[in-house]
């Protein structure tokens, strides 16, 4: 019988959490041994098998519930640093020091998660000891020759909900990173398409100038009309893509993580092709980019703490928050095991 697991809910308000892949750690960061890690509360083992392929574990031993990611890899199980139980990436127990007896027993086994490598990342199935239907999310444009790949990963305040609408909120840009992307005293009108998406939705901006910012002038520094879409795709993707010839092009992409209640991890994918050496792009980008990451962080430590002093989130929105209460209503459905409910495309204006 599959053990019911218990994701931990910090806050009467989180934000609903839907059942998927989700990202856990870097694939580089399972070099040295394993690593613990949190999702949606829930303490988590990972680490590379005798094959060299990632696995994940329930971070407790079954014998007296040490932490599993305080032990070691030994021939490629993980071992206990308690008593020296080891179990296999199915969470098999493969040994127990100082039993004469078979070691495997149902009631000696760790729950395990479906894990993946996959661009770059170490991807985990939320559900213990289940085969999931579907692979984790293929990345658009990482790594493909033409393209300079930059990988983060960030600690956000906040629920999930709320780091994906600032990620895909346009609004916020003018102040929030003035002079790197946009700024107030520059608007003109847009027109903005909102459409459904299989299990997602998505919002296109149309007849919009290429940002005056620092950001701008660096995918397009002779200027032109830019291409720009903001995607959210359940469970956790965040993207936003930027075309604007046939020689730039940028897209990003954060999976997004709950850790707990108030906390998200962002681990961002960023490919962009640029009529620049890649060598220079890089010293030139990946330093403002991180500025206006560190930026998003700012705002929303500053909002995470207003809503815990207030007790709860109380919003008031207009038109022109596109995505932000879709996201809501997506993660809910989905939650709920409810399909999302298809809208019939729509369109606003806006100054941008």
């Amino acid at each position: 019988m599959t053990k019911q697991l218990r994701h931990i809910d910090n806050s009467s308000e989180s934000a609903a959490f839907v059942s998927g892949w989700y990202v856990v750690a870097a694939s580089r960061d399972l070099k040295h041994g394993p690593i613990a890690v949190t999702l949606n509360g829930l303490p988590l083992v990972t680490f590379r098998d005798a094959h060299g392929q990632s696995v994940a574990l329930l971070d407790r031993c079954s014998h007296r519930n040490a932490p599993l990611s305080a032990g070691r890899i030994v021939d490629g199980n993980i071992q206990c640093h308690y008593h020296g139980w080891r179990f296999d990436g199915a969470g098999v127990c493969r040994a127990v020091p100082g039993l004469c007896t078979e070691p495997d027993h149902p009631a000696r086994r760790v729950p395990s998660f479906a894990c993946r490598d996959s661009q770059g990342w170490v991807w985990v199935y939320s559900e213990p000891d289940v085969a999931p239907a579907t692979e984790p999310y293929d990345i658009p444009c990482a790594d493909a020759p033409e393209y300079l790949t930059i990988r983060e990963h960030l600690e956000m305040p906040g629920p999930l909900d709320a780091v994906a609408e600032n990620a895909l909120d346009v609004p916020h840009t003018a102040f929030v990173h003035s002079g790197l992307f946009r700024r107030n005293e520059d608007r003109k009108p847009i027109e903005v398409v909102i459409r459904a998406l299989d299990g997602g939705v998505e919002a296109e901006f149309i007849g919009e100038e290429r940002p005056k910012g620092v950001v701008g002038r660096i995918l397009a520094p002779s200027g032109g009309e830019v291409f720009h879409w903001d995607r959210f795709l359940l469970p956790s993707i965040a993207q936003v893509e930027y075309r604007l010839s046939d020689r730039s092009h940028i897209v990003t992409t954060a999976a997004l993580t709950p850790r707990n209640a108030t906390t998200t991890d962002l681990f961002a994918t960023v490919a962009v092709k640029v009529p620049v050496p890649n060598a220079v792009l890089r010293t030139v980008f990946k330093p403002v980019a991180m500025r206006i990451l560190r930026q998003d962080i700012e705002i929303l430590r500053r909002q995470t703490e207003q809503v815990a002093r207030f007790g709860g989130e109380e919003f008031a929105s207009t038109e022109i928050d596109v995505l932000g209460l879709r996201i809501k209503k997506l993660l809910r459905e989905a939650a709920a095991g409810r399909p999302g409910t298809a809208q019939e495309e729509r369109r606003i204006k806006m100054l941008v």
